[in-house]
C-alpha cells in the first residue's frame, strides 16, 4: 500500500495537505514539517505526539475570560438571528434549498463588511465572471472584496496565507475537496476533512470568521454528516417557498447567542431586503369579513410576531375525515379538534378539516393554540372573526385556558399594530395593567373564547 505524506505545524499541529511556509492556523513560520501518515496515530487526535505534548492542562480559573469580538455584518436581520453580530474566529454554516438565496446573501454581506474589513470570498459552483456578474446586479463593489474559484481544499488554503483576509466565505463545503483523500468532493469523508480544515483556520491566532454554504438533502437537513453540525459554531437555515418572495433565516445552533430569534427577508431584482416589520408583512392581504381566519402573537425569540391562522372545515364526503395542516403541528391539530368536539359542543369528527399558517411561518408554541380553535369554530358555524380581533392562549385537554409567556409583550405588539381586541386567558389578567385603545377579554375556557369571538358586533 502506498504510504502518504501529510504536512503538520510544530506549533499547533494543524493538518495541511501541501507544505506551506506559513501556518494559516498559528500564523507562525517556517513550522512545517513533513511525516508519513502513519506515525501520527501515536497521538490521539490525528496529531503529532510533539504538538500533543506542548498542550497543557489548566485550572478553569487561570483561563482568561475576554468577551467575543463581534462586529455588525451590514443587516441587521442577520446580526440578530447571529445574537447580535458575528463573532470573530467562528465557524458559521448557512443551509437551505437550491436557489433560495444563500449565496445572494453571503455576496451582499460583503458590501458592508468589506468597508473595514478583507474579504475572500471561495466559489467552487461559480466561475470568477459568473460572480462579477452577480456582484454588479447586487451593486457590491469595493477593493476589499477578493473572489476566486477553487475547489481544492489546498489551493484555498494557499489563497487565505496569500491574503490573510478577515472573512472568508467558503461556497459550498460540498464542493470542497482534499486531494490526500480517494474519495469524491461531498462524501462523507470529504465534508468531515475539509471542515475540520476550515475550523482549525478559524481557531487559530487571529483566525479569519468563516462562513460555509451547505447544501441540504430531499429531507430538508444539510446534506453529508451529522457532526458537520456538531464541528461549526452556528447553524443557520435558510427558509421559503421559491413561489414566494419572503425568506425566513432561523438559527438551529448558536454558541454566542440564542437559537429561537428569526430574521426575515424580501427577495427582489436587486437581491435581498430586510423586512423590519414582519407582522404588517404577514398580515398583508387578509380577507375582510371572511369566516375561519384569526389572527395570533408567537415569541420568535424576543420578538412578537403577529400571524393569521386560516382554518377551513367542510363535511365530509367519505368515511373517514381529513385533517391536513400546513405550518401547524399535525397531532396538536388533532387534539383541538377532539377537545373542540368534546368540550366546545362541535360535531367536527364528521367534517374534513384544514389549518394553513399564512406567510411561511410555522408556529410550534402553544399560544397559537387558542387563535386556531377560534378559526376552526368560526369556519365550522361560518361566522366571521371581526378584523379588528387577537387570541393568545394554550388550550388544555379539559377545553381550559392558560396563560403563556411574555404576555404583555406581545399585547403592546397587538396594541402596536392598531387591533382593538384580544382574547387573552382569564388568570393572571390583573397583574397586565392598563393597554389604552385596546379591549381585553379575559375567558376561562373555549366555549367563552368562541362566544366572545363570534358575537355580533356592537
Amino acid at each position: 500500500m502506498r504510504q502518504k505524506n501529510m504536512f503538520y505545524c510544530t506549533e499547533c499541529g494543524n493538518e495541511m495537505p501541501k507544505w506551506a511556509g506559513k501556518c494559516p492556523a498559528c500564523g507562525a513560520w517556517n513550522t512545517i514539517v513533513e511525516q508519513p501518515e502513519t506515525p501520527r496515530a501515536a497521538g490521539k487526535g490525528g496529531k503529532p505526539r510533539s504538538a500533543l505534548a506542548a498542550r497543557r492542562a489548566c485550572p478553569v480559573m487561570e483561563l482568561e475570560t475576554d468577551e467575543e469580538i463581534r462586529f455588525s455584518t451590514g443587516m441587521g436581520e442577520l446580526d440578530r438571528v447571529l445574537g447580535g453580530g458575528a463573532v470573530k474566529g467562528s465557524l458559521v454554516l448557512v443551509g437551505g434549498a437550491p436557489g433560495i438565496g444563500k449565496s445572494t446573501l453571503m455576496l451582499q454581506i460583503c458590501n458592508k463588511l468589506s468597508e473595514t474589513c478583507k474579504i475572500l470570498y471561495v466559489s467552487g459552483e461559480e466561475s470568477e465572471h459568473q460572480l462579477k456578474l452577480r456582484a454588479r446586479r447586487l451593486h457590491v463593489e469595493s477593493g476589499n472584496l477578493y473572489v476566486v474559484s477553487e475547489t481544492s481544499l489546498g489551493g484555498v488554503l494557499e489563497s487565505v496565507a496569500a491574503e490573510q483576509p478577515d472573512v472568508l466565505i467558503v461556497d459550498s463545503i460540498q464542493t470542497l475537496y482534499n486531494e490526500s483523500l480517494d474519495s469524491p468532493a461531498g462524501s462523507v469523508s470529504q465534508v468531515k476533512d475539509c471542515t475540520m480544515a476550515l475550523m482549525q483556520l478559524a481557531k487559530g491566532q487571529g483566525g479569519a470568521t468563516v462562513f460555509v454554504i451547505g447544501h441540504v438533502n430531499k429531507e430538508g437537513s444539510i446534506a453529508g454528516p451529522k457532526v458537520l453540525e456538531h464541528m461549526v459554531d452556528c447553524v443557520l437555515y435558510f427558509e421559503g417557498d421559491q413561489h414566494t418572495s419572503y425568506r425566513i433565516l432561523r438559527a438551529a445552533k448558536n454558541r454566542f447567542g440564542a437559537t429561537n430569534e428569526i430574521g426575515v427577508f424580501e427577495m427582489r431584482d436587486e437581491g435581498l431586503t430586510e423586512v423590519e416589520n414582519p407582522s404588517e408583512m404577514l398580515l398583508s392581504g387578509r380577507p375582510e369579513g371572511a369566516p375561519g381566519t384569526c389572527v395570533t402573537c408567537v415569541m420568535e425569540g424576543m420578538r412578537p410576531v403577529l400571524a393569521e391562522i386560516q382554518a377551513l372545515v367542510v363535511t365530509s364526503a367519505g368515511g373517514n375525515p381529513r385533517r391536513t395542516s400546513n405550518g401547524f403541528d399535525y397531532n396538536r391539530a388533532a387534539m383541538l379538534l377532539a377537545v373542540l368536539e368534546k368540550r366546545g359542543g362541535l360535531k367536527v369528527s364528521a367534517c374534513d378539516a384544514y389549518l394553513n399558517i399564512i406567510g411561511g411561518l410555522s408556529l410550534d408554541e402553544p399560544a397559537a393554540d387558542l387563535a386556531a380553535v377560534t378559526a376552526l369554530a368560526s369556519s365550522y358555524l361560518d361566522r366571521p372573526i371581526p378584523n379588528d380581533l387577537v387570541a393568545i392562549g394554550e388550550v388544555g385537554l379539559t377545553g381550559e385556558l392558560r396563560t403563556v409567556n411574555h404576555l404583555a409583550q406581545r399585547i403592546s405588539e397587538v396594541r402596536r399594530l392598531g387591533f382593538r381586541k384580544c382574547i387573552i386567558p382569564a388568570h393572571r389578567t390583573a397583574s397586565l395593567g392598563s393597554f389604552p385603545g385596546l379591549e381585553l377579554l379575559p375567558v376561562r375556557n373555549i366555549g367563552e373564547a368562541i362566544r366572545a369571538a363570534l358575537r355580533p358586533s356592537e
